[in-house]
């Protein structure tokens, strides 16, 4: 029987229909505010389709451009411009920054309430304090569909693939906060074939074209894939794989797609970082 599938596009519908009646009954305006520097193309089309979500949550979006040639100076100044100014609760900032400018060095900047990417030092630290609100929005995105699958994570052998700051290891972290047994390990782990299959959750963050094969997966287990890859096919057209192959799901209970996963859901778990940090 084939893997159930986590449709991450029906669960993020859902959430963002929560959202939108929590914003409705408050009476009060939920906004949000993004840097773009610069006129990437992708990150461009990513603020559209961003305005575009806001929109139908109820979100005003609130769009903050800087020239392409904007320095570390520029960006930071306009960060703690914003930090300071009460009529913002929600900042996010737009990737990718110029050459030479350290995009984790002006996320730290953004105020850690106002950080709705979750993406501050100081919000990736209150993970281990069971503090879920602004958080990864990635990580709570797998918790999320982990939890929409039925499963009881508490006792359960979870391994994450992947140890990056925002993605696998709050993850891991948030794993634990439930009482799972967690195993952090990486492309190079040893082994790594042999502990995937004994687990009952696999989460796949690596950045690996098909990393986990079939033979990796305990029959019935929960495998949530992160990887967003590009690969260029035979005519020339671009599209995504995840880290999973997707024979995977001959033998796994449940799998998230690629695209349709993840992706859908950590949008979802954006707005609802906005809105959190906007009404509480």
């Amino acid at each position: 029987m084939p893997a159930r599938v986590i449709d991450g596009r029906a669960l993020g519908a859902s959430v963002r229909s929560e959202i939108r009646r929590r914003i409705a009954t408050s009476g009060r305006p939920v906004r949000l505010d993004a840097v773009l520097v610069g006129d990437d193309r992708s990150a461009g089309i990513y603020a559209q389709n961003q305005a575009r979500n806001c929109a139908e949550a109820g979100i005003d979006y609130h769009i903050h451009t800087l020239p392409a040639e904007s320095g570390y100076e520029e960006i930071a100044g306009r960060i703690l411009l914003m930090n300071t100014d009460d009529s913002i609760r929600a900042i996010m900032m737009h990737l990718p920054l110029p050459v030479g400018v350290d995009a984790e060095r002006v996320q730290s900047l953004i105020d850690p309430q106002k950080d709705v990417e979750g993406v501050n030092p100081a919000n990736i630290g209150n993970v281990v304090y069971g503090r879920r609100s602004l958080v990864p929005c990635t990580a709570l995105a797998v918790i999320e569909m982990i939890e929409s699958t039925g499963i009881t994570l508490k006792g359960s052998k979870c391994v994450v693939v992947g140890a990056s700051n925002i993605v696998g290891k709050p993850i891991a972290i948030l794993l634990m906060r439930e009482e799972a047994t967690v195993i952090s390990a990486n492309k190079y782990t040893n082994d790594l074939p042999m502990l995937t299959h004994e687990a009952d959750v696999i989460v796949a963050a690596a950045g690996v074209p098909a990393l986990v094969t079939r033979d990796w997966v305990k029959p019935g287990a929960v495998v949530i894939d992160v990887g967003i890859n590009r690969k260029v096919g035979a005519d020339g057209k671009a599209f995504t794989v995840g880290d999973v192959d997707p024979r995977v799901s001959e033998v796994a209970g449940w799998m998230s797609p690629v695209p349709g996963g993840v992706g859908p859901m950590t949008v979802a778990m954006l707005l609802r970082n906005v809105a959190e940090a906007a009404l509480r």
